[in-house]
């Protein structure tokens, strides 16, 4: 039987989102509503992606009877306020990253969460592509030995977009772009805590980080560094290096489609959109909607592969990130 999906919010994530979706099996996965904050919106949305229902509120779509699990695509300064909105009406939600915009309201959302027994998991996407899979199984035979090291690095020139530059919309650099950094490290080191966290970074005058470079220490020594940047095209690749190999994504780090295992490549293609996208590579959000849609066949209430506690730890991460390098959001006060 398929997954009903609902979406809330009718932009450009939600709609790379129902394109990946139909890359996917009618039968298992089904967009049958869509609500935007305007009733107009939402219907071109609709229209565009045949979806049955529009709303002109997210209060319908959290009334909708017949939808399984929401998709919050929202910016993220709303998505504690959609995300419990859903969760208290008792619908399973799919959370866009950054989950929260620190982990005061992380712990809300995963308290409601439990309170109300659904299924709740933040949409990094990365960790469930083919490539990431094949990370965590080379890791987990042990393929590189001891990991001593792991570094990424994302930036991308999107000074351009006020999402990534306006405070009031949750901008800046950790948040934007860092958390794809971070989650990878946070992967390869199996969810472990930092022992320590070096940050420096250069802020714009809105307040919020441009560039932001992180240096983390983990037990036995093991290191970990990364750069996130709003300004700089960066090389945009991962490695990972232990005692007996190394492992580099080459490119596309949040998105990846090809590993190199101790010099040799392999490619791990994505299906082709029907519509054109936004994003670059998105229709490899195909493969987090799946794990949504596994987890509630065996009726799990979190992934294993991106718990709660992996989603805490970021949020963790990202807010002493920012508090060294002097980035504070009105959310910070409350």
């Amino acid at each position: 039987m398929a997954v009903k999906w609902g979406v809330c919010g009718a932009g450009k994530i939600s709609h790379d989102f129902n394109v990946a979706l139909k890359t996917l099996p009618p039968g298992d996965h089904q967009v049958v509503a869509v609500a935007a904050r305007k009733l107009e919106d939402a219907q071109r949305f609709a229209k565009k992606h045949s979806i049955p229902r529009a709303y002109g509120s997210y209060e319908e779509l959290a009334r909708d009877p017949g939808v399984d699990v929401v998709y919050v695509g929202v910016v993220h300064p709303y998505h504690i306020s959609t995300s419990l909105l859903f969760m208290n009406a008792k619908k399973n939600v799919l959370c866009e990253k950054p989950l929260a915009m620190n982990a005061k309201e992380v712990w809300e959302m995963l308290a409601c969460a439990k309170r109300n027994d659904v299924f709740f998991m933040e949409a990094v996407w990365t960790r469930f592509f083919p490539a990431s899979v094949e990370i965590r199984r080379l890791l987990g035979q042990g393929e590189l030995g001891e990991v001593k090291m792991v570094r990424s690095e994302l930036g991308l020139p999107l000074l351009h977009a006020p999402s990534a530059v306006d405070k009031e919309l949750g901008g800046g650099a950790m948040l934007a772009v860092g958390i794809y950094c971070m989650q990878f490290i946070s992967m390869v080191l199996d969810g472990e805590k930092p022992e320590s966290i070096q940050a420096t970074g250069a802020l714009l005058e809105s307040g919020v980080d441009e560039t932001v470079v992180v240096s983390l220490k983990f037990s036995k020594n093991r290191l970990a560094v990364f750069t996130c940047s709003l300004s700089l095209e960066l090389p945009n690749d991962a490695v990972i290096v232990g005692t007996k190999g190394t492992i580099r994504v080459p490119e596309h780090m949040w998105s990846p489609t090809s590993l190199v295992v101790n010099g040799e490549e392999t490619r791990y293609p994505l299906p082709e959109p029907h519509l054109p996208l936004n994003f670059m590579n998105s229709t490899g959000m195909r493969y987090e909607a799946e794990e949504v849609r596994q987890c509630l066949l065996k009726g799990l209430k979190e992934s294993p592969v991106m718990s709660h506690a992996d989603s805490l730890l970021l949020a963790e991460v990202e807010d002493e990130v920012r508090r060294q390098v002097g980035v504070v959001y009105s959310q910070d006060r409350k």
